[in-house]
């Protein structure tokens, strides 16, 4: 289960859904089996990782649906067979999610954005929020890392997620409307998409009683065709026995309200209501099973069994400190035991540790599905998909043998509940949390859009601070490395529904720190409950007890954590560094290690074809190579290698001892083999002479090429068995579309329509191979990226899976030539530099922790999600960013904070393993006002990007394109109806959500979702890869570039930096109006710097910044800033160095003039200005204010 949730993966889980219907919590494990023996006599077979998951016996009743396949938590059975593309020609299965069943989309259909909060059943459960299943406008796939479908993945035995099961459910909390918005909708079903089920799944779901789940959406969708699924799973040898229903697809439902009735409809207003959507009450009892039969049941997968005996949060263990710390590294391990099968389960222990609890273990047979026959007599089962669950692997087990009625409806009947005083010491530290009885604060100063027409700061918009007190702020994670959509974070689903605003973090965790503490302690102190790792927001309760911040949980204070290695004290463990840093990382011991830490190995994958030798990057790649091969990351075991491909793959024997290198041609490349497997990886050191060699001859050994093939695939699979043993990295150019061999590739481009308003299809892969290759390389710890660098379409759209699902990274460089594109040659020279030297972390996996009471639902980015809270990372790097959804699965109003902590352990190319943690924490609100005061922008509009890039994929970009438009139109009107005295003609926002209409129209925009505007296929992929993988601070750069004059910077408005004078010019609007022929103009794009020069331009600005005596002599193609001894040309290279330094990657300065064809670009980047295809600004607030009045 990948990144991105492929472009090739439907959702399976946004929207409301079926009443009767609750899934499971469970502990999905979704990382391939490590048996490499198997694994490289017949990577692509049908021998895939063969495993079990038999569904729990919780108020079972079964179903077989697609959008219930969600990829990181489906209730299923994997078949052995490999996994199938979405876009295969016989069966449209979307990695391991379904294919669009649910997507029917009505035209007449108006839409209403999050009334349910972005209800989801994404690949957790609860009230989630997010692009809601079903929108008429809006069907967004609910995993980015996704799952494949007839894979099965060994599970880790005693996960996180493991022992939610419980006879009592939760409440649904949520409203409804009967829109088309991100709340799932539901539509009837066409027939012919009925038929679209994922292949290799047997799903066996519980029911949720007559208290519907914010996903009732989900019961009109579950319609398919069970036939096809039968034949698909039994293929792979999976228990044909198993009970598999088909759902009637006109499942009457009603719209739950706030609480346990299911009549208490709670409905806002209605936009025109689907006409599809049938309102009528359940005509039927929920058929459910007994709490005491799914209780002795337990949870099954993978030979454990989750009994659920104990009623209180104790530790389920007694084991050391040593044994806790084993997990974290096992869950990046490459043990081949992690193997499980239905007769002879073998502990894995992946997740046994980090995943807190330790169940019992059980055959996997012992316990049958049982068939749904009894009525449910006790309170409500929790909502769909509760396998997210927020609470930790401690009070996940506590649920009571008996039935027990819960005074509070927002917890587990069984957990222990601390009283108030003891739950949330650290209240008392905090000052005025909440916003209602204080002066107004400034975030919520009303601002009217269509009147103030100079919204824009002149300076970056900084994160919003968290209304905590300056202890606790003091203290808190830097946003630059983890911030959350909403520093005021709701009390329960209910006001986060309201608010129309999706919750989610923005995670940066590898970025390059000046300043990081680490902690070479023996001890690592973590909650003996959840697993979380202490940090400044956890509470003393002497010296010798502390309490979980997360969990709730009283652990003891280790005897070495007591004394503090800073001030050699003894007796103050709140003043340790772990305790003083929201960032922080550890030095792990061998108990986190599964094997000695990998070496670090690179491989490169080399395109050699007529095309590739043209385009000249093998001149730049190797001059690269040559000047930074002493500064790749690693150490004396450091290894490398290379093949090169055309029609036949090369290898290159560097082994030390030989006078020069030896080329190996292997020209079957139906049946590719390692013709010296023991030499084609060599030290860096000991062979660097014969690398040298290589490196300078291999861009004139292939001038005189006659071959235009490209055998891609069969070079990826020998790479694969190159690097298996060990894992590491690939680096892979390529030039052109695939031809040959396994994974050859047909151009799916139709020029005609690159401007289409109405359809842009092909955004998916066309083949799953490459995603396949990528489930492959993961297992074994390697990670590929991709270099594309192309003159014509190239199915990046296939391509691309090969990162996304092995956690590597993808450049694309357009048009590349080196000669004839010297902007493309020079980026790709720099970014070359920043790839080859920058920090690297092998063998990696993160996972996110949350405070009791919200849960996880859906990942965004390239990775292969292993379990509900788990990403395998085969390498990270500190320019990749993550964004996760949240919601919130029980209330908050027993604490006043919450806590979100993420742990990645990884193995430094030093051979270290370490594991750096990052804690924020953030107030509970229980107003409506205190959420829109806390609103983070930005945050927003990335987590909606990410959003829109899945619901594209999934069903349409008109559909995303809606919904983005909608996201805006609801909350908006949200919070319009909870202020008074406003009229009809006016378009109020608070003062944090002013940009939010700005930066969506920014993003319909944006390459990735505008239409109207000629845009190749694979620009407009690479864009959605962009909006997947980027951190905050670069995508927006890349959604709303910042443009500034400056050919009037003085020294008036300045910083210093390192004893420099950096200019701070103000930021200028983004339209023409704000051009003027006699100015020069810097539009700050991201990766991109570009330099427009009006006509009229001064020309002693010319002449000192640009170096040419007028504005004819400007040349067309310029790339570089002449030093020019003047003060403005000192303050212009002052400004654009300072704005570079603020960057991994250093962005490309091309100059423009009138005449230039990149003007082009420029004049795109002009959002508020309206085109042909999309409204101005204006008009857009316009339409939102006629929207919102209807």
């Amino acid at each position: 289960s990948g990144p991105m949730q492929s472009q090739m993966q439907f959702p399976s889980g946004y929207g409301s859904h079926l009443p009767n219907y609750s899934a499971p919590s469970g502990h999905y494990s979704q990382v391939p089996n490590k048996a490499a023996a198997s694994h490289l006599d017949n990577q692509y077979g049908v021998s895939y990782y063969p495993g079990y998951y038999s569904a729990p016996a919780q108020n079972v009743t079964t179903s077989v649906g697609s959008n219930v396949l969600n990829a990181q938590e489906s209730q299923q059975l994997y078949n052995s067979t490999p996994p199938h593309s979405g876009a295969s020609s016989d069966r449209p299965v979307q990695g391991a999610v379904s294919s669009a069943s649910y997507l029917h989309v009505s035209a007449q259909q108006s839409y209403s954005a999050f009334d349910n909060h972005y209800s989801t059943s994404v690949s957790s459960s609860v009230a989630s929020q997010g692009f809601p299943l079903n929108s008429d406008r809006y069907a967004m796939p609910m995993v980015s890392g996704a799952m494949y479908a007839n894979v099965s993945y060994p599970v880790a035995a005693g996960g996180v997620y493991g022992q939610t099961l419980t006879s009592q459910g939760l409440p649904a909390v949520g409203h409804f409307k009967e829109t088309n918005a991100f709340p799932g909708q539901s539509t009837s079903v066409p027939h012919s998409l009925q038929q679209h089920v994922p292949v290799g799944y047997n799903t066996t779901l519980s029911t949720a009683s007559s208290a519907q789940s914010v996903q009732d959406n989900l019961g009109r969708n579950l319609t398919g065709s069970v036939a096809k699924v039968n034949n698909q799973i039994n293929a792979g040898g999976i228990d044909s026995s198993q009970p598999v229903h088909s759902v009637s697809q006109n499942v009457p439902f009603t719209k739950p309200g706030v609480g346990t009735s299911a009549s208490s409809a709670g409905m806002s207003s209605v936009r025109s209501p689907a006409p599809s959507l049938s309102s009528k009450p359940p005509s039927s009892p929920p058929v459910t099973q007994s709490p005491e039969l799914a209780l002795q049941e337990g949870m099954q997968y993978g030979g454990y069994v989750n009994n659920q005996a104990s009623s209180a949060p104790a530790p389920l263990s007694s084991s050391s400190d040593d044994e806790e710390e084993d997990e974290e590294d096992e869950e990046a391990a490459l043990d081949s035991s992690s193997t499980t099968s239905s007769a002879s389960p073998v502990l894995n222990n992946y997740d046994a540790l980090e995943g807190g609890g330790y169940p019992e273990t059980r055959s996997v047979t012992s316990s049958p599905v049982p068939s749904p026959s009894v009525l449910q007599t006790s309170k409500a089962s929790k909502p769909f998909g509760y396998g997210y669950p927020a609470l930790q692997p401690g009070y996940q087990n506590a649920t009571p043998s008996t039935p027990v009625q819960s005074s509070n409806p927002g917890h587990h009947p069984g957990f222990q509940h601390y009283p108030q005083a003891c739950v949330n010491q650290l209240s008392s530290s905090l000052g005025g949390l909440s916003l209602q009885h204080s002066q107004q604060p400034e975030s919520l100063r009303p601002v009217n859009l269509t009147h103030d027409r100079n919204i824009l700061p002149v300076s970056s918009v900084p994160a919003p601070v968290p209304n905590l007190n300056s202890d606790l702020r003091k203290l808190n994670c830097s946003p630059d490395s983890f911030r959350c959509t909403l520093t005021n974070i709701p009390q329960t689903q209910a006001l986060l529904n309201k608010a129309k605003l999706p919750l989610g973090l923005l995670l940066h965790p590898f970025r390059d720190l000046t300043q990081l503490p680490v902690i070479t302690s023996s001890t690592i102190v973590r909650c003996r409950s959840c697993r979380t790792y202490i940090n400044p927001f956890v509470s003393f309760i002497d010296q010798r007890r502390w309490k979980c911040n997360l969990c709730y949980r009283v652990n003891d204070v280790p005897e070495e954590f007591m004394y503090n290695p800073l001030t050699r004290s003894y007796g103050e463990p709140h003043k340790r560094p772990e305790v003083q840093n929201s960032t922080v990382e550890f030095i792990a011991s061998s108990d986190y290690m599964l094997r000695p830490p990998q070496p670090a190995v690179y491989l490169f994958v080399l395109d050699v074809s007529h095309n590739a030798v043209e385009a000249g990057y093998l001149t730049i790649l190797c001059q690269s190579l040559l000047e930074n091969l002493d500064k790749l990351p690693g150490d004396s075991r450091t290894r490398i290698g290379f093949i090169t491909f055309d029609s036949t793959v090369q290898f290159y024997n560097l082994q030390e001892g030989l006078s020069q290198p030896q080329m190996l041609i292997v020209s079957d490349i139906d049946d590719i083999f390692l013709p010296t497997p023991d030499s084609l990886l060599v030290n860096l050191h000991e062979s660097k002479e014969l690398i040298k060699d290589l490196l300078n001859a291999l861009p004139n050994m292939f001038t005189n090429t006659r071959e235009t093939h490209s055998a891609l695939g069969p070079a990826l699979q020998a790479a694969f068995k190159l690097m298996s043993p060990t894992g590491g990295r690939i680096s892979v150019f390529q030039t052109q579309l695939p031809s040959l061999g396994a994974g050859l590739l047909h151009s799916r481009e139709d020029p005609n329509q690159r401007s289409s308003t109405k359809v842009v299809q092909h955004l998916g892969p066309a083949t799953d191979f490459y995603k396949k290759l990528a489930l492959d390389c993961s297992g074994q710890q390697t990670a590929v990226d991709l270099f594309l660098l192309s003159s014509q379409y190239s199915d990046l759209a296939s391509l691309a899976c090969m990162s996304k699902y092995s956690a590597g990274c993808i450049y694309y460089y357009p048009s590349f030539h080196r000669s004839h594109n010297p902007t493309q040659a020079e980026k790709l020279q720099k970014d070359l530099k920043r790839y080859l030297t920058r920090k690297i972390g092998f063998e990696a996996v993160m996972r996110i922790r949350c405070t009791k009471g919200l849960s996880i639902h859906t990942f965004h980015g390239n990775f292969f999600v292993r379990s509900t809270d788990l990403l395998s990372l085969a390498n990270v790097n500190p320019d990749a960013g993550f964004a996760v959804q949240m919601s919130i699965e029980e209330s908050l109003t027993d604490t006043s904070l919450v806590c979100f902590q993420t742990a990645l352990l990884y193995t430094s190319s030093k051979g270290e393993r370490r594991i750096r943690v990052h804690t924020l924490c953030l107030p509970v609100v229980s107003s409506l006002s205190d959420v829109y005061a806390g609103a983070d922008v930005q945050a927003v509009v990335c987590l909606l990007a990410n959003m829109a890039v899945d619901r594209s994929i999934s069903s349409s970009l008109a559909d995303a394109r809606d919904a983005l438009v909608n996201a805006v139109v609801d909350s908006l009107a949200a919070y319009m109806s909870t202020a008074s005295n406003l009229q009809q003609s006016m378009l109020i926002a608070p003062n944090s959500l002013k940009l939010f209409p700005l930066y969506i129209l920014a993003l319909l925009k944006q390459k990735a979702f505008r239409t109207g505007t000629s845009t190749r296929l694979d620009d407009r992929v690479y864009a959605m890869c962009q909006m997947k993988s980027q951190p905050l601070v670069h995508l927006m750069k890349m959604i709303h570039p910042n443009l500034y004059r400056i050919d009037k910077l003085t020294d008036e408005s300045t910083i210093h930096v390192n004893d420099r004078v950096v200019p701070q010019p103000p930021l200028q609007k983004l339209s023409a109006e704000k051009l003027t022929r006699e100015g020069a103009f810097l539009m700050d794009c991201g990766s991109i710097f570009y330099l427009w020069v009006g006509k009229n331009c001064d020309n002693n600005f010319i002449k000192d910044v640009l170096g040419y005596p007028n504005y004819a002599s400007v040349p067309q193609k310029m790339t570089q800033l002449p030093e020019v001894d003047a003060p403005s040309s000192e303050r212009t290279r002052s400004f654009i160095s300072w704005l570079r330094d603020s960057r991994p990657l250093s962005p490309v300065l091309q100059v423009i003039k009138d005449e230039n064809p990149a003007k082009t670009d420029f004049f795109q980047h002009l959002i508020e200005d309206r085109t042909e295809a999309a409204f101005s600004y204006y008009e857009f607030l316009l339409n939102i204010q006629q929207q919102i009045c209807k």
